[in-house]
């Protein structure tokens, strides 16, 4: 990884096993302050080699006072720095410097009013009484020494403490989310008045420095890099190509799941605005052979992962000379794949194809410039880098591609159906997001589209057409709200939009007969459907 990605001013979130773990360092990260995410296991030693310049405790499930409840390392308050608890993590804050946490008659989930008890630094200007969001049963009932309870609610007498000569500030509600409206004020309180950091982890200042330490690290040698043409590997690939240019291989699977048109132009991309050595691998056969028949979405992504490294690797020793291997690995995936760099913590969601497979002898030196970023950000720094548009806003696609958007076995009469209805999703959604664009001046509407596609289910249903029964294949269409996966909500389109829509495939797709609308938020639901 390019250590220009993690700079010297950095929050550190201890993980208690909070939902909204992952959203609290985006939040930080929002203000312009670097922050990541460890285990709420990790020893003060360990934490002070990190030189942390905050730390903030994340919410969590348990009870403090349950037989396997998470602790802390006591010394982790001693450190220097200030700190930041929130819901568990003031409970833990409290228990672990003496104070006490009592478990409430009624619990307090949502939206509560929250009244301010005189001056507060964590608070600062925000309104004397205000909404924020809970969710809890446990509660501080008596403050560490030296500790001022700042705020309350109905339900909650310390909604809010801090011990100013310590430097260590908590809240029982959640600050992160945005149904605390002036939650990210407080966030800015923290930051900027009482930790005195600066707002500088901009991606117009780092770009440059993961490019020099790029170079200054593959030196002459020779890397290579698997290019799908999503902006993960697009802007690790632009990235490798100003660093190293020709000394840089991309490698293109095409494994004949990608959506209509996308190898093409994948191919016109990397081979006229890239000074690149681009190889371009048709392995559609091999992969259809492989999958006939197969229902399960593990079994397919396994086949999908296994037999694209085979592909990859076969380039990979048939050029020769090869020392670095670049990724395009980004936060989410470690987190959801849970990998060591999240301390092992996290349960596996799903499988994630870039799980790297090396055959027995063949080595190479990992290179992942972007496994500290979310994907907004690694949107951010493509446009820092230069890329065009349409690379830089493509919407996330599953590295097995359609086969995880056709449920039950896929075969060719299945993989056109689906293509033909998702370039229809697409072209009406992209028009859509466009004109939103030229009606609220900003590219991230709040009613934009982020995600979009076509699903095709293994059933099919009675219908209409021109007078005579048929009986043909639904189409499901999936359209969500989201800044990095990690949450999503339905996007809301317009009726007008999905009439279009639904017209066009019926009309357009021969073999589909009805349209369907997943208005499923993630959680509980995921993104895909495989």
């Amino acid at each position: 990884m390019s250590t220009a990605a993690v700079p010297d001013q950095k929050v550190i979130v201890l993980d208690f096993g909070a939902q909204y773990g992952q959203l609290i360092a985006r939040r930080v990260r929002d203000l312009h302050v670097y922050s990541e995410i460890v285990p709420c296991d990790i020893s003060a030693a360990e934490l002070a080699e990190m030189k942390p310049s905050a730390i903030i405790l994340s919410g969590g499930p348990a009870s403090v006072y349950a037989e396997d409840a998470p602790a802390i390392d006591p010394a982790v308050l001693e450190l220097g720095v200030p700190v930041l608890g929130f819901c568990y993590g003031q409970q833990i804050m409290a228990t672990t410097l003496g104070g006490t946490v009592g478990h409430t008659e009624k619990g307090e989930y949502g939206a509560a009013t929250l009244t301010r008890n005189g001056m507060s630094l964590l608070l600062g200007d925000t309104p004397q009484r205000q909404t924020v969001w809970m969710s809890h049963r446990d509660a501080v009932t008596d403050v560490p020494e030296g500790f001022v309870v700042t705020a309350q609610t109905d339900v909650c007498p310390v909604a809010a403490m801090e011990c100013i000569e310590r430097d260590l500030y908590s809240t029982q509600f959640h600050p992160e989310v945005r149904h605390t409206p002036y939650g990210q004020d407080m966030l800015s309180n923290f930051l900027f008045d009482i930790c005195e950091l600066e707002p500088n982890w901009t991606m117009d200042g780092i770009a440059q420095g993961m490019i020099d330490a790029i170079r200054a690290q593959v030196g002459s040698d020779r890397m290579i890099l698997a290019l799908s043409g999503g902006v993960d590997s697009s802007v690790v690939a632009a990235l490798c190509a100003k660093a190293v240019g020709k000394q840089l291989t991309c490698v293109f699977v095409n494994h004949g799941l990608l959506r209509k048109g996308e190898p093409e132009q994948v191919e016109e991309v990397f081979t006229k605005q890239f000074d690149i050595d681009f190889v371009h691998v048709h392995a559609e056969e091999r992969y259809a052979k492989l999958l006939a028949g197969v229902v399960d979405p593990e079994q397919k992504r396994r086949i999908i992962g296994t037999q694209f490294w085979k592909e990859f690797f076969a380039v990979a020793q048939e050029t020769g000379g090869i020392k670095y291997l670049a990724q395009g690995t980004i936060y989410p995936d470690i987190i959801e794949s849970g990998a060591r760099k999240t301390g092992g913590k996290a349960s596996t969601i799903k499988s994630h194809h870039n799980l790297i497979p090396f055959p027995e002898g063949v080595r190479f030196d990992l290179i992942e410039p972007l496994d500290h970023f979310f994907k907004d950000e690694v949107r951010a720094l493509g446009e820092a880098l230069g890329l065009p548009d349409h690379i830089v806003h493509r919407q996330p696609f599953p590295g097995p591609g359609l086969a995880i958007r056709i449920i039950g076995a896929v075969d060719a009469e299945k993989l056109v159906l689906l293509k033909d209805a998702d370039a229809i999703v697409r072209e009406e959604l992209d028009a859509y997001n466009e004109w939103l664009i030229e009606q609220t001046g900003e590219r991230n509407s709040e009613h934009a589209a982020w995600q979009y596609f076509a699903v095709l289910p293994d059933i099919k249903s009675v219908g209409v057409m021109g007078d005579e029964r048929t009986y043909a294949r639904p189409i499901i269409l999936r359209a969500v709200e989201s800044s990095d996966a990690m949450t999503a909500d339905w996007a809301k389109l317009p009726y007008e939009v999905l009439t279009r829509i639904s017209s066009r495939i019926v009309a357009e797709v021969p073999g589909i007969n009805r349209v369907a609308y997943d208005i499923t938020s993630k959680p509980p639901a995921t993104i895909e459907w495989e």
